[in-house]
């Protein structure tokens, strides 16, 4: 039981910890080997200091931060009045251990380290223990800069889940204005073909439904794949169009290598809505409608053309003036200044609608 016991202590102890320690440790020695070489004019050269220095430091250093890190683990704070004592007790232990080990290492004994009571072993205690002092507080300044970072680290990813969190709450409340847009619009005219032909209020009705099937779960995902959102332009163009009659034609252009490109769900609803509305059907005659995907330059450009009246004849009819103002918003709520939304007269007439997304 003790040996599990053990074996566990040892597979959750911070040795990763303890090395990057064992660095500083190492810088500390160094300097102490320089102060007692030049400062206090010891009998002995840098190189023999150096290797005392080493040995007794590195001993108090796997001692006092062994038993700190098992005590208080790697993010504790321990009491440091009980590490004081700790500190105390270490340095006269460090300082024999260390001096018998550097005395193998030079080849001859360092007696004068044993005896705490001669000028030497105090003098050499004293410094010990200074040394100690100082690593301390350096590593206490140290694990007090560390936890701050790891704070300011954790009040970061907070920060960027709410703002995920908001992003997303705006996107939904973007997206849930355009689908009444869409909805209101085509229950009105349902309602008005009722009255005057029944057998097509009833395809229209059909064909709603179709489409409703089609779009209510891709509508609340978080993406549509250009396939799925061509597939759902062309039902709504098919509602369009039993209402509308002859005067209204539709193609797609949708490129194979583009058919599992993902965008955002209902992104060419309001283009295709503003084409309708504003470009074709004011017009006696009706129109053509292109909906059509490209890559140009490293970027994804979707397009709605129109040769109706064109963006310069102003709204053909009243609307929520909710479309394209949404599809800006979401655009650039999902990819800043990197998308954007143009509309523009169209050549020989009519207008032309283009989102550019990264790719």
């Amino acid at each position: 039981m003790y040996a599990v016991m053990t074996a566990q202590k040892l597979s959750t102890f911070p040795f990763h910890r303890l090395a990057r320690d064992f660095c500083y440790a190492m810088v500390f020695n160094v300097a102490c080997a320089l102060v007692v070489t030049y400062v206090l004019k010891s009998d002995g050269n840098f190189v023999s200091s150096l290797i005392i220095s080493t040995c007794i430091g590195t001993t108090a250093f796997l001692l006092i931060d062994g038993i700190r890190l098992s005590i208080w683990g790697e993010s504790g704070r321990p009491n440091w009045l009980v590490f004081a004592l700790i500190i105390a007790a270490v340095a006269p232990v460090a300082q024999m251990a260390g001096g018998w080990l550097a005395g193998k290492i030079l080849g001859y004994p360092l007696t004068g380290l044993f005896s705490f009571t001669s000028a030497g072993g105090a003098s050499s205690l004293v410094i010990t223990l200074i040394a100690a002092g100082f690593a301390t507080v350096f590593f206490a300044h140290r694990e007090k800069a560390m936890r701050a970072e790891a704070e300011l680290a954790q009040e970061k990813a907070r920060t960027e889940t709410v703002a995920r969190q908001a992003l997303q709450a705006q996107l939904q409340s973007l997206q849930a204005q355009i689908e009444p847009h869409m909805l209101f619009n085509t229950l009105a005219n349902l309602q008005g073909l009722i009255a005057i032909d029944p057998p097509r209020a009833q395809q229209m009705l059909d064909l709603l439904i179709q489409y409703l099937r089609a779009t209510l779960t891709s509508s609340r995902a978080g993406s549509n794949t250009l396939e799925q959102e061509f597939a759902q332009m062309e039902a709504y163009l098919g509602l369009m169009q039993i209402r509308m009659g002859e005067r209204l034609s539709y193609s797609f252009d949708l490129p194979q290598a583009l058919r599992a490109h993902e965008v955002p769900p209902m992104l060419l609803q309001p283009l295709v809505e503003n084409a309708i509305a504003h470009g074709l059907e004011p017009k006696i005659e009706g129109g053509h409608v292109a909906v059509g995907a490209a890559l140009h330059d490293g970027a994804l450009a979707l397009t709605v053309q129109d040769n109706g009246r064109g963006p310069d004849a102003g709204p053909g009819k009243k609307g929520t003036n909710v479309g394209l103002a949404n599809t800006r918003e979401r655009l650039r709520a999902l990819y800043g200044d990197h998308a954007s939304l143009t509309l523009e007269p169209a050549q020989p007439q009519g207008a032309l609608a283009r989102i550019t997304l990264p790719v």
